[in-house]
């Protein structure tokens, strides 16, 4: 509330509060002439600092909820009430400490964040381990990782295997077995073991950074309620001043004025939204679930209907290929000519494809050229003055390749068994065909009935497969609506469709292939936000522990701490008018009117501050069980 520290505010309050001690006793040995010079400078001590706030905010063009309050202490003392100026001076400071403190608290998970930005990095340079400053670290730099360290940067292991806990990036605490080629995040702590790590973001640039950013936005961004209280404060002051003179033309009581002036302060009502909007982000901070801003809560709370993508979504996104059929050439022939091909794809088919190649040691030599990917059906390319297309039935007819009769029998069986199925076609012919699944997420059953338990009426599943497949799984996780063989496009066009007849929707994809369904919904949300810089900036939510039932308890969340908002106003509101009313008949004075005043204030904090411990969801925990029972093992 004042441009004053928390402990400056302390330090006033507790000056003021011991002279308001001394006055009491003043007063019990009848010195009036020594208690009334004790409460002059209480109430200048406390009083100054408020009433600097209402001239900075005046020539701001401002009119502050302090402009009320120096206008009610000076008043005070023009008509000798010290008892009265000292008291709302004082407690009005109190208050204004207090909801700061309160404030921090619900901003703890800000400062959490920032406690564990790691400072040093142990690098190895010239063939000697040496100790560097994060801000001198280098991206190729290798980096040395011990029991106990927190890792510097974003990076590959190239040697060594650990458990590392990455609470601090997905909100899970459970630690997450780490080897050569997997991932490690910068603000992550290894818990046992050794590695070594090949940095590819540093600085400003590492996962951690951009959620700390993501965060800091996120709490001092407005939603369209705190906008409009904004707004109300800023026209209700001056009308109160306005009507408090009207109060004392009619009534030429100024006590009653003042008391009028100080009782209508709209202090609760103006914190009553900010105050819980911090305290859901910072929730969900804690619980990996990075909410943009008071506004993406406020959409949130407001979703009717859930769009899921397929794979890497409600599927693990780690295909695996399952079968390779060749009519011409051998299985591992076509599997090289694909994977060379597929090296320039994002596509997770095409990146399956490749791994597998490497799995079989196969080499890659040929390098693709006047490769052209295709969303949503797949890719063409020439390797080896060959004619490749890749991908599915769409792109074959587009191609005007036929499918034999017997090749798309074979097809059929793979997908019926849940399969995708990559067709292969080589110089206007087909060649063969790679068949890849994918296994459902153990959690997304579980997750979409609480998303209906919390109050989602439709579920829909867009994807880019075969129906064969998509059907599978819409019917195994029991969701409501399901269209399969989607370009990106038609994806867009289906969200357009539901958002005209009224629905409000969330569309819930990887972050890349849907970016345009993710940027057209109403909320737009990313699986796997870890490491991807597109998830982090195209998504309104990312679920930074890439569990599916992280997204129940943001919708929960979400709902609960606009539930609270309302709350808040409804308490602040009332507060207000039960004193106006008491007030008119006079059984409320300045100093009782202030302290209850004050004490609404701290309430509609600490109401806040329960969204900080909220979850509702039980999220959950088959997987991370298994993993903690691994790791207390070693």
């Amino acid at each position: 509330m004042f441009s004053l520290k928390s402990k400056t505010k302390a330090q006033i309050a507790g000056v003021t509060g011991i002279l308001l001690l001394f006055a009491f006793i003043s007063h019990l040995l009848h010195l009036t002439q020594f208690q009334n010079i004790l409460l002059i400078i209480a109430t200048s001590i406390a009083g100054i600092p408020i009433i600097i706030k209402a001239i900075q905010s005046l020539k701001m063009k401002t009119f502050s909820i302090e402009l009320l309050v120096s206008i009610a202490i000076i008043g005070a003392i023009f008509i000798g009430e010290y008892i009265e100026s000292a008291v709302v001076s004082f407690l009005f400071l109190f208050g204004a400490y207090l909801e700061t403190k309160t404030l921090e608290k619900t901003r703890g998970s800000l400062k959490d964040l920032i406690d564990l930005s790691p400072q040093v990095a142990t690098v190895l340079r010239d063939g000697e381990k040496v100790v560097l400053p994060i801000a001198e670290v280098k991206k190729g730099d290798h980096v040395i990782i011990q029991s106990g360290e927190r890792v510097a940067v974003d990076g590959i292991v190239v040697t060594g295997t650990a458990f590392v806990n990455e609470a601090a990036i997905t909100g899970e605490s459970i630690p997450a077995h780490k080897e050569i080629q997997n991932p490690v995040f910068s603000g992550s702590i290894l818990d046992h073991g050794y590695i070594e790590v090949i940095a590819e973001k540093v600085g400003d640039d590492t996962t951690f950074a951009k959620i700390i950013e993501l965060v800091e936005e996120a709490q001092v961004s407005k939603t369209k309620t705190e906008k409009f209280l904004e707004k109300f404060a800023n026209i209700y002051t001056p009308a109160i001043v306005i009507l408090a003179t009207i109060v004392l033309i009619f009534t030429q009581n100024i006590e009653f004025t003042l008391t009028f002036l100080v009782i209508a302060c709209p202090g609760a009502l103006v914190i009553s939204a900010p105050v819980s909007i911090v305290a859901g982000i910072g929730n969900g901070a804690k619980n990996g679930v990075l909410m943009k801003g008071g506004e993406t809560v406020e959409n949130l709370a407001k979703i009717d209907t859930v769009v899921f993508d397929k794979t890497g979504t409600l599927t693990q996104g780690k295909p695996a290929v399952t079968d390779i059929k060749s009519f011409t050439m051998s299985e591992e022939k076509l599997l090289q000519i694909v994977a060379e091909a597929e090296t320039t794809s994002e596509h997770h088919l095409g990146q399956t494809i490749v791994q597998e190649a490497k799995h079989r040691n196969i080499s890659l030599i040929n390098k693709p050229v006047q490769t052209k990917v295709i969303k949503g059906k797949g890719l063409q390319a020439v390797i080896s003055n060959q004619q490749l297309v890749i991908g599915n039935r769409l792109l074959m007819k587009e191609h005007r390749i036929s499918i034999p009769t017997h090749i798309e029998s074979s097809i059929l069986k793979m997908e019926k068994r849940g399969n995708s199925v990559v067709l292969v076609a080589i110089n206007g012919e087909i060649e063969g065909f790679i068949s890849i699944t994918d296994q459902i997420r153990i959690d997304a059953k579980e997750s979409i009935k609480n998303l209906k338990r919390a109050g989602i009426k439709q579920i829909y599943m867009l994807t880019g497969d075969n129906r064969y497949t998509a059907e599978r799984v819409a019917a195994e996780l029991e969701i409501d609506h399901v269209l399969a063989e989607l370009l990106p496009e038609e994806k867009v066009a289906k969200i357009v469709e539901l958002q005209k007849t009224g629905l409000r929707v969330a569309m819930v994809g990887d972050g890349i292939n849907d970016a345009p369904a993710i940027a057209t919904a109403d909320i737009g949300l990313t699986m796997g936000g870890t490491g991807t810089d597109v998830s982090l900036e195209t998504a309104d939510i990312v679920l930074m522990a890439d569990q599916l039932d992280s997204l129940p308890h943001a919708y929960s969340l979400a709902k609960a701490t606009v539930r609270n908002m309302k709350q808040n106003t409804f308490f602040a509101v009332s507060t207000v008018f039960l004193l106006l009313i008491g007030v008119l008949f006079q059984k409320v004075f300045l100093a009782s009117g202030m302290f209850i005043h004050e004490l609404s204030v701290l309430l509609v904090i600490l109401n806040a501050i329960r969204i900080t411990s909220y979850n509702k969801m039980k999220r959950n925990t088959t997987i991370r069980n298994k993993e903690q029972i691994q790791f207390e093992s070693l």
